[in-house]
């Protein structure tokens, strides 16, 4: 079942229902104010950091679900109602969500009226901007009123939430004019506040949450629209809240558009009042007068669609397939530049409190986003690697606003250090920017420790070798890319967190993965070390990986599949010896990524494995058997019920890495069928099942066990996206940025006729056609660049701001 279609053209998901199966989101923003809108118009906005400068309130685990957002109601002689249908839920005569690159509109009629909404964030604009078209499509002159609402948050949204004997008593506004700014705790330790505005006179307002709800009504019947009348309440202590009422008269046909404004400024600490306790509202008016028309509105808005466009344009893919164009082409690109901004910190279903950017999550990330803008992802690696720790460790989380690691996590997740090397990798191969190498970074963020970046990455490669266990593989430490595979943990407390908790001394349990990841790194370290002159280094380097890889044949392998781990006791885990948990995903993909079992046959043997116990109709388990009990020495990985999350559900993350290891073995038809299964675009007509948004991955789909298979859960922010468009764009499509020019390697189906694949790479565009003739799945046999045969597969680098025609046969 369906609750909405693509509109390619217009790069946008039409939903035209309201009541989707669960909330579906986007995100307004691209640089440093963010917001996150529902279908419905819910949601909350925030300035870099969610936690630490929330702007407006959000209720999370509330119910009904998606209540609180920014909302408007229109008051029609009695009768009531908003656009987006919630919060007031009043039958509407039609409804359409279209959410876009960036944006969203919310369409609503009722009795004549039509409301359309545009929620956006301009470049370069800390503001979140709302165009409101109001339409009398009746026969009959209509007056009504429009009534504006947010609620502020009172900044911290961790304390927001828990400190009330205080926040009770600190809300302040000042109201001027048309604009109500809120100004909590400016007077003391702030230099900042936030504005609402709209562009017309008004006819009465609110800032007072009780007087404009009334304290026994909710957001679908506040008492204010109630009255059809604001009170003009002015908050002073209790719950701050921004609510504008306009009076209009609408003649047959005639239509009123506005321009609303919620807004954040940062003032100098010196130049804070205008006058005693009066905020300097000079930036403020400054960003109010740059959008006074809706002209200046259409404007801002035509550039901010042709950024995006631009963005897109860099990786696009003409096929026989709509769904796979659709993907590439649009939605899996914008999810990566979403998450890229977000990492796993703020969405429906991360609260943007308890977490910030993840180290392993940003360089996961950066994988699929370094082809747009590679400057930001190069500012991106430096903030990672200044989180890092002395010995080669990582913080493994730290917080956008201060840039510092977030010391209730800590670190000792010992694969961290080793995606720092793939994305450096992944940046260098991406623009040939070798100069990032010597940029000077500091350790835990004290300059006084600082040394180049290639000296951060020699010690994220030597963690591992510096921290081998009893079989000669990587130690786990805390958890590697399974957060819940806490082998070290040992809980028996209520409450305590898995992954912050060691009980061990963690010499004993060791991760298979981090040993197959370290030898899929291992190369991209040596060539920077050549690079950099350390002929030594990359001789160790290469010594290192021999032995892991032969350390992973030798105590890795379980005669049909990889383990994955051995446990505190030296125990194997991830073995046909287990009674549960015989077999897991990850290290069967990075094993055969890093091409580990290819000449005797155990890397095919492995996938065969993947495919007998751990494929399912909506895509790969985690692990199988699911755990049924609680294995204390395994963590939080076995207290989730039977396919759920890393209990035998579907983690869309890793089905991207047996997608990879797919087309190593040179099985094209088997890695499209898998990326099919979990690409949103293929499971749209299963909404009802799926129940997230159809446009964008989720990190969860319940596995063989869950008694809701096939629901997704956690949408949005995931390495899924990053990952499963490297899967598509560089292992099956082929198109791989390498350090001397663009590698062309196609895995695909057997029955595809071939692609165009343009792709633009360090200043010139490459037009890439590929044929498959002889309908082959893996095999370059000729290519040949502006009409000319060259040797091998590798495209140079033209850097001349020209295109070049690029023809592929494979064979």
């Amino acid at each position: 079942m369906k609750f909405g279609y693509f509109d390619d053209l217009n790069k946008e998901y039409v939903i035209t229902t309201p009541t989707t199966p669960y909330p579906w989101i986007n995100y307004l923003g691209t640089q440093e104010f963010f917001s996150i809108i529902s279908n419905t118009a819910g949601g909350y906005a925030f300035y870099r950091d969610a936690r630490l400068r929330r702007i407006t309130r959000y209720r999370y685990n509330n119910v009904p679900i998606d209540m609180g957002g920014r909302y408007f109601y229109i008051y029609d002689n009695g009768d009531f109602w908003s656009p987006g249908w919630s919060p007031v839920k009043k039958d509407l005569d039609s409804y359409e969500c279209r959410h876009g690159l960036g944006y969203t509109k919310i369409t609503g009629k009722r009795n004549g009226i039509k409301a359309e909404v545009t929620f956006f964030v301009p470049l370069n604009y800390n503001g979140e901007v709302q165009k409101v078209i109001i339409t009398n499509e009746g026969n009959d002159t209509k007056k009504i009123t429009l009534f504006s609402f947010i609620e502020w948050c009172l900044w911290n949204a961790q304390d927001d939430m828990t400190n009330f004997q205080r926040n009770f008593s600190t809300g302040e506004v000042e109201v001027e004019g048309s604009v109500i700014y809120h100004k909590t705790e400016y007077r003391e330790r702030r230099n900042h506040y936030a504005f609402y505005s709209v562009n017309v006179p008004i006819t009465g307002f609110d800032s007072d949450r009780d007087s404009f709800i009334g304290l026994y009504n909710g957001f679908d019947a506040p008492k204010a629209v109630v009255a059809g009348k604001s009170n003009n309440s002015v908050a002073d202590g209790w719950a701050p809240v921004a609510s504008h009422s306009i009076d209009i008269e609408l003649k047959a046909g005639e239509k009123k558009e506005l321009v609303f404004i919620l807004g954040y400024v940062e003032n100098n600490p010196d130049d804070k009042w205008e006058a005693k306790n009066v905020i300097n509202k000079k930036k403020a008016k400054e960003m109010i007068d740059k959008f006074k028309t809706v002209a200046d509105v259409d404007k801002a808005f035509s550039e901010f669609k042709e950024y995006w466009n631009s963005l897109l344009s860099q990786y696009t893919i003409k096929s026989h397939d709509e769904k796979l164009d659709r993907m590439v082409n649009i939605w899996n690109q914008y999810q990566c530049m979403v998450t890229f901004n977000m990492s796993r910190s703020a969405s429906y279903f991360e609260s943007g409190i308890g977490r910030g950017m993840g180290f392993r999550d940003s360089n996961q990330d950066l994988l699929g986003f370094v082809h747009q803008i590679p400057e930001r992802a190069r500012e991106r690696l430096l903030d990672l690697a200044a989180t890092q720790l002395e010995d080669g460790g990582a913080y493994h989380q730290y917080q956008p606003l201060t840039k510092r690691g977030n010391n209730e996590i800590g670190g000792n997740f010992n694969d961290d250090p080793l995606w720092l090397i793939i994305a450096a990798a992944a940046y260098i191969k991406e623009t040939g920017d070798y100069s990032i190498l010597n940029e000077m970074v500091p350790y835990d963020n004290d300059m006084s420790k600082a040394d180049t970046f290639f000296d951060h990455l020699k010690r994220s490669f030597n963690h591992v070798t510096n921290n081998l266990g009893p079989h000669g593989l990587p130690l786990i430490g805390r958890a590697d890319w399974n957060d819940c595979l806490n082998l070290n943990c040992f809980s028996t407390t209520p409450d305590e967190s898995f992954q912050t908790t060691t009980s061990k001394d963690g010499k004993v349990a060791e991760s298979v993965m981090i040993a197959g990841m370290f030898v899929y790194t291992g190369p991209d370290y040596v060539k920077l070390c050549r690079y950099m002159g350390e002929e030594e280094e990359a001789k160790k380097a290469e010594k290192a990986i021999e032995d892991m890889k032969e350390a992973i044949l030798k105590h890795g392998y379980d005669g049909e599949w990889f383990l994955r781990a051995y446990d505190d006791f030296g125990r194997k885990v991830g073995s046909n010896e287990n009674e549960e948990g015989k077999i897991f995903i990850e290290s069967q993909g990075f094993c055969v990524m890093a091409g580990i079992g290819l000449d005797d046959g155990k890397a095919v043997k492995a996938l065969d494995s993947v495919k007998k116990y751990l494929d399912t109709p909506y895509g790969i388990v985690l692990n199988n058997p699911a755990f049924t009990k609680y294995y204390i020495e395994y963590g939080e990985i076995s207290t989730y019920p039977p396919g759920y999350k890393e209990n035998a559900g579907i983690f869309c993350h890793n089905n991207a890495w047996i997608i990879c290891a797919e087309t190593v073995v040179g099985r094209g038809d088997m890695a499209f069928e898998y990326y099919k299964k979990i690409a949103p675009a293929y499971v749209e007509e299963i909404s009802d099942i799926h129940k997230t948004e159809p446009y964008v991955y989720a990190q969860m789909i319940g596995g063989k066990d869950a008694r809701r298979m096939g629901e997704a859960k956690n949408s949005w922010l995931t390495g899924t996206a990053a990952w499963n468009f490297v899967a598509i764009s560089q292992w099956i499509l082929g198109v791989k940025p390498d350090y001397d020019g663009l590698k062309i390697d196609p895995c695909i189906p057997k029955d595809w006729d071939g692609y165009t694949v343009s792709r633009l790479f360090r200043g010139a565009t490459y037009v890439i056609e590929v044929k498959n003739p002889d309908h082959v799945s893996k095999g370059v046999k000729k290519v040949t660049v502006d009409g000319k045969e060259i040797e091998g597969n590798i495209i140079p680098v033209f850097g001349d701001g020209k295109e070049h025609k690029v023809e592929v046969i494979m064979g």
